[in-house]
């Protein structure tokens, strides 16, 4: 996707590696979109931080992320114990998303394989591969999507616009390019279908408002930010034809789980008869869980995040300030599991199916 104008993909290869070992380079999300800042990480404790603090996120970009992390941490000891270490220490860093585990589990099991000379130039080679295969799942659940919007703007005559709510962030910015729910969205838009987002802010770290509506602009892409209560609202009033959102992790009988506040959305959306369609690549489908709200590790993050918020003045300064009273105690659960029965379709990279073990199972046989 491009910013200014320029392509980026949200991690890369720094220039001066040498035949495709180096640093790392990432975009620093928590500056925007106030400020675009790219950062270099040079170490494993580079990656940890850069994946614990956020400033990189969603389930495919932590992915992707810890892969090039363990070809830091190869870069300084390619020893299996360094191994063994640097995948404890990158799996602590956000418990829920589940493309965490799966990317580390693929390189380890690689590293282990290979010997301790070719390590270095695997881990290199096989994070390049993840981060490609990335790029490809999104811009595929792209194109099954935008059949989806394609059938709403043609069922209303091709009269006014197609209205999509999303919430948080599951645009390029969570991904390496293209994004999971936001990728029909902008393959919509270049094909021409008028297209509408209404952007949740989504409290407490506002990733729609500061994230997804930042690189909706960028793309060109109509768009309004609402607070993440509005949703309710727009859709008993027939201003929403569809909700789309990503997920952090999926479980096999269909549950997902994303963003706090997305059950919220999917309750509304049942209520007032508004498809629910979740991105789902396949690398964020854990085989192993069936039951999402039973089984599925919540993360509780820092309080902070949501006794403080961080905004631009009136003079260009950013300032972070307090909105809580002194004293007042905050909770701050990260995610919610959406149970199934209210998922209308996943969109994955393979096409479309039902919220279900059947409908994951028949365009997945190989996991089933």
């Amino acid at each position: 996707m491009k910013v200014s104008g320029k392509p980026y993909r949200t991690i890369w290869l720094a220039e001066d590696a040498v035949e495709g070992i180096g640093a790392a380079e990432i975009i620093d999300q928590t500056k925007l979109p106030h400020q675009f800042v790219t950062v270099r990480l040079e170490t494993l404790d580079d990656a940890v931080v850069a994946i614990r603090d956020m400033l990189v996120r969603g389930a495919p970009l932590i992915g992707a992320t810890a892969a090039y992390g363990m070809c830091l941490a190869v870069r300084q000891d390619a020893s299996e114990a360094a191994i063994s270490a640097a995948y404890d220490t990158l799996y602590a860093t956000r418990p829920t998303a589940v493309n965490l585990r799966w990317a580390l589990d693929d390189m380890r099991e690689l590293l282990t394989q290979t010997p301790g000379d070719r390590r270095l130039a695997a881990a290199y080679r096989r994070a390049a591969e993840i981060a490609d295969e990335d790029v490809a799942i999104c811009e595929s659940i792209g194109n099954h999507g935008l059949a989806l919007i394609q059938d709403i703007w043609e069922k209303k005559g091709k009269d006014g616009r197609v209205n999509v709510l999303t919430h948080c962030n599951a645009g390029w910015l969570a991904t390496v390019d293209w994004g999971t729910a936001l990728a029909p969205i902008y393959k919509a838009h270049d094909a021409g279908i008028p297209i509408h987002v209404w952007a949740d802010e989504t409290r407490p770290r506002n990733q729609g408002a500061s994230l997804t509506a930042w690189e909706l602009g960028q793309h060109g892409v109509d768009h309004t930010v609402v607070v993440d209560n509005v949703g309710g609202h727009l859709m008993q009033h027939g201003m929403v034809d569809m909700c789309i959102t990503g997920t952090d992790r999926t479980t096999r009988a269909g549950d997902v789980c994303n963003k706090i506040g997305t059950y919220l959305k999917a309750l509304a959306a049942h209520d007032n008869g508004v498809p629910f369609y979740v991105g789902l690549p396949s690398p964020t489908i854990d085989w192993t869980v069936s039951d999402g709200i039973a089984e599925i590790p919540i993360e509780e993050r820092d309080p902070k995040e949501v006794t403080r918020m961080a905004g631009l003045t009136d003079d260009g300064t950013v300032t972070e300030v307090t909105i809580t009273p002194a004293g007042s105690a905050a909770a701050n659960y990260a995610f919610d599991v959406t149970p199934a029965r209210l998922v209308t379709g996943l969109i994955t990279e393979r096409g479309v199916c039902e919220a279900s073990e059947v409908g994951l199972s028949g365009l997945f046989p190989e996991m089933a």
